[in-house]
């Protein structure tokens, strides 16, 4: 592409806007026009199964679109984290070698949930982008499109007048078809056409060389630097447009891209978002930046330092969120992109691990935009240090894999053998194409291209998931449950708003049968945060009869509790019911929730400040709680975590509950944690142990530590890599754990003499020591008399040997023998007989064993491994081994006599053969 290496390494230019300037900008300017600035979700979509990785702004506040959450703010603007790696944009390959590709990068947007439409969303637009205040980007190089109207959809004449209103010229707006400017969420739910806004590059950006050509073609001159989505449509099944009765918008500005206009450059790469991390790269490849820019713009090296930097921050932002390198899943492509950065690396020349150094380089220039970056990037430097050497190895193994292939190809690499290589062991594309070419063999590249997509289909299944729909009618019109559970167990008077049963809505809920029950206010928990939903009843009017018993609660759309119900009696909509929370589960399940918070603290103050919950579940009788650590946690530390949360416990602290703090309150200033999965509001609820423990949570909790009673941690083991889990008990879980100790306690002092300052434990190991030291002498003693037993059947060997053709066989059973005993008496047989073959067998608790030895001055005519396998066929087995011993398993130990008598006329025939 002509475009000097001098712009892609001169990393010393003054820009306009940095790229950090022209996010804060783009924020700025919709917070000046009413916009909620929401922070970026993570890159994990909270509660979304259809998503591999949040890839759009849109995605945090798809629920909202859908109508199945409402929000206190109806218009807002984003600078959203995204992935794009994996499924349908799978483009893996191209990032680092285009100017444009990129897995992570960051999405600016502007939102309205039913508040304005087309035609302020364009006017804002355009402001940003052409007024001198904000961006003041040339409007003769840019161009706008629209929707021409395709598949039964009308032309969105609308947009077209208001960008001309705008001052746009009519031939600077072009009209596109659907696959260019039509937006849909799914199959069904909201959709509609969109605007997008192209800036011209000029000729020097065409990688065509194109000198003259015009809007419209794709040599990379036009850039889209913004498209503006108008959600105006529901899509029904049967395909049908019907009108949203709020129209919404949803925009996306790639900042890279407005970076990359806005500093007058071509490639993303070249702008200040990326060179700092590959002036980084280079340093830790040895690749020198001066020698480089005397070289092409395009070069394997430049391209390798690119792939480095764009991986970087993937991996760096993806494990930060809670992904962890794995063989499925998210964490199959984290590891694919990792890989791929390593292995770009060792085509600079590094062998040793340097991609964990990359993460500070990441944390540096993005911590002022994402500071969790600054709590979370030691742990994510171990991840990524972990995962390199773990990957030399398997490299190593796929570069001898290459090797062997190119070897034994005679015209052409095999691209099905090629893609193993590149999706098993990381190899890239371009590597094993050279390597071919330097062997004059030719690269398959459309076996590897159908193989890919092969792997894009399968990634495409596996995380089909169905897209969302919009609400359930039923659920979408009522308004919020009022939640009553922190204050109290009972709610009396609870209108029954609606019945689902079998997901449609009814009038009525008769004995026996089970359905969802809507109250207008409630006491009962809904599940969420790992915290299961409570339990009880609803009692009628009488306020004495039990009219259903309701088995959980959860949030069908947030802000409705649905329960869940077997009716006892017939219910009705708009009955009046008293909702009754049970107690006894409430407060057991409360005990675990106080207690897994205390948990986490004390995991992180003896194992380090890297460990966050990767997952959760608080139930009534035990809790659960999942957490990112690289080893196993051994017995003493597990022994000081339960010491110090249950000092906590003891010292019965106040569980302080602070309602309805803004979010970066709670994060900046109570320094609350924030869980990994959650999505939180903007306004939140936290949980302030003394200074011990401070999270944000919306579950139940003790009113103090002392309520818990004691923890007892059960287990602890390994989920996944990188990720383990702790078991535990508290309250009454607690005095039945220690109850069935106290049973082990008697049986052990029933087992031994337990001296006073020996805790159970010790005494039953040395009990345990004891008859295991008493075993391993019968044993010995067994062995020796079986040993001896067998010795003395052979004592009259003469007797026992039988002449083949000249040679002295002896073929003989001896019961109750290991193997290495077989081994030792095979050993003194030969020794005394000195030229011969011994066949022994034996059977032991219904197995066959069997051993062949030959001297060795006959293996040229006899060979064990000949003799054995005939054998062992009598008696249902095989085996094999050298010319001098060979071994052989069975399981018919009635045959064995035979197959016994049956190894002289085996030798016989060896000998005559």
């Amino acid at each position: 592409m002509p475009v000097s290496l001098d712009s892609v390494f001169n990393l010393e230019l003054n820009f306009m806007l940095t790229g950090p300037e022209i996010r804060r900008k783009f924020l700025d300017f919709f917070a000046q026009k009413g916009h909620r600035e929401v922070h970026s979700s993570s890159l994990v979509p909270a509660n979304d199964p259809t998503l591999l990785f949040t890839n759009a702004g849109m995605n945090q506040f798809k629920d909202v679109f859908l109508g199945l959450e409402k929000r206190d703010y109806n218009r807002a603007t984003t600078s959203q984290k995204c992935v794009r790696a994996g499924g349908k944009h799978n483009d893996l390959e191209n990032v680092g070698f285009t100017n444009r590709h990129h897995t992570f990068f960051e999405m600016l947007g502007n939102f309205s949930f039913g508040d304005y439409f087309k035609k302020d969303a364009i006017a804002y637009a355009w402001e940003l982008i052409t007024s001198p205040d904000w961006f003041g980007l040339p409007k003769d190089k840019l161009y706008a499109t629209i929707f021409n109207g395709e598949g039964g959809v009308p032309r969105d004449a609308e947009a077209y007048e208001l960008w001309a209103a705008q001052g746009v010229p009519k031939d600077r707006i072009f009209e596109m078809g659907l696959k260019d400017n039509f937006w849909q969420m799914g199959d069904t739910g909201p959709c509609g056409p969109c605007s997008e806004i192209h800036y011209d590059m000029g000729a020097v950006a065409s990688e065509q060389g194109h000198t003259d050509c015009k809007f419209g073609c794709e040599c990379g001159r036009y850039m889209e630097i913004w498209n503006l989505v108008f959600m105006q449509f529901d899509r029904d099944s049967s395909g049908k447009l019907n009108p949203l009765p709020k129209p919404s918008i949803d925009t996306g500005a790639g900042l890279e891209r407005m970076a990359t206009v806005l500093q007058g450059k071509i490639s993303n790469y070249d702008t200040d978002l990326f060179t700092p991390l590959i002036k980084r790269a280079a340093e830790l490849t040895g690749v020198s930046l001066k020698k480089e820019s005397e070289k092409e713009a395009h070069s394997k090296s430049a391209a390798s330092l690119r792939v480095i930097a764009d991986h970087s921050r993937a991996a760096t932002f993806l494990i930060s969120d809670g992904v962890l390198p794995s063989n499925e899943g998210r964490g199959y492509v984290l590891r694919k992109i990792m890989r791929r950065a390593i292995t770009h690396g060792r085509l600079l020349g590094q062998t040793k691990p340097f991609l964990y150094q990359m993460v500070f380089a990441v944390r540096d220039l993005m911590q002022d935009a994402y500071p969790e970056l600054t709590e979370t990037c030691d742990r994510v430097s171990k991840t990524v240090q972990v995962e390199e050497s773990r990957f030399s190895h398997t490299l190593d193994v796929g570069l001898q894999r290459l090797e062997e292939l190119l070897k034994d190809s005679k015209e052409q690499l095999a691209g099905v053998e090629a893609f193993k290589l590149y999706d098993t062991f990381g190899m890239p594309l371009d590597f094993m194409q050279d390597a071919a070419r330097d062997q004059g063999i030719a690269f398959d590249q459309a076996g590897f291209d159908r193989a890919m997509e092969e792997q894009k289909s399968r990634a495409r299944a596996s995380w089909k998931g169905g897209a969302k729909q919009t609400a359930n009618p039923a659920y979408q019109q009522l308004p919020k449950s009022e939640f009553e559970g922190y204050r109290q167990t009972r709610s009396d008077s609870c209108a029954v708003l609606a019945i689902i049963k079998n997901g449609q809505g009814v009038q009525e809920l008769k004995a026996g049968e089970e359905g969802e029950i809507i109250l207008d206010h409630t006491p009962f928990y809904a599940e969420s945060g790992g915290q299961v939903g409570d339990r009880g009843w609803l009692y009628s009017d009488d306020h004495n009869t039990i009219v259903a018993d309701v088995k959980g609660c959860y949030y069908p759309i947030q802000g409705v509790r649905a329960h869940q119900v077997t009716a006892k009696q017939s219910i009705r909509v708009g009955d009046k019911v008293d909702a009754v929370v049970n107690t006894d589960i409430r407060e057991s399940t409360m005990r675990n929730h106080t207690a897994t918070h205390l948990l986490h603290a004390g995991l992180r103050e003896v194992l380090g400040k890297h460990v966050k919950q990767a997952g959760s579940l608080v139930s009534p009788n035990h809790l659960r709680f999942d957490f990112s650590h690289f080893t196993a946690v051994e017995d003493e530390e597990l022994q000081d975590i339960e010491d110090i949360i249950n000092k906590e416990v003891l010292h019965n602290q106040k569980v302080e509950v602070i309602e309805n703090v803004p979010i970066d309150v709670a994060v900046n200033e109570y320094h609350a944690m924030a869980l990994f999965g959650e999505k939180y509001g903007d306004r939140v609820r936290v949980i302030k142990i003394g200074d011990f423990s401070t999270e944000l949570c919306g579950g139940t909790h003790t009113l103090q530590t002392g309520e818990i009673g004691l923890i007892k941690i059960l287990k602890e083991g390994s989920v996944s890599s990188g990720v383990r889990r702790v078991e535990a008990v508290t309250g009454e879980g607690s005095l039945q754990h220690f109850r069935k100790d106290h049973q082990l306690e008697n049986v052990v002092a029933s087992l031994s003499t337990r001296e006073s300052d020996r805790s159970p434990a010790d005494a039953l190991k040395a009990e345990l020591e004891k008859r295991d030291a008493e075993i391993k002498r019968l044993t010995r003693e067994l062995d020796q008399a079986r040993m001896k037993s067998a010795s003395s059947s052979t004592a009259n060997i003469s007797d026992m040997i039988k002449e083949v053709q000249g040679i002295k066989v002896l073929a003989h059973r001896v019961d109750n023998l290991e193997r290495a005993q077989m081994r030792t008496l095979v050993d003194q047989l030969r020794d005394k007989i000195g030229s011969g073959v011994v066949v022994l067998g034996s059977t032991t608790n219904g197995n066959v064993s069997l051993i062949v030895g030959v001297t060795k001055d006959l293996t040229s005519r006899v060979q064990a491994g000949k003799v054995i396998a005939p054998v062992a066929q009598k008696v249902g087995g095989k085996g094999g081994g050298r010319p001098d011993l060979a071994e052989a398993g069975g399981k018919d130990p009635g045959a064995l006599d035979a197959a016994l008598n049956e190894a002289y006329g085996v030798v016989e025939g060896l000998l005559r053969s």
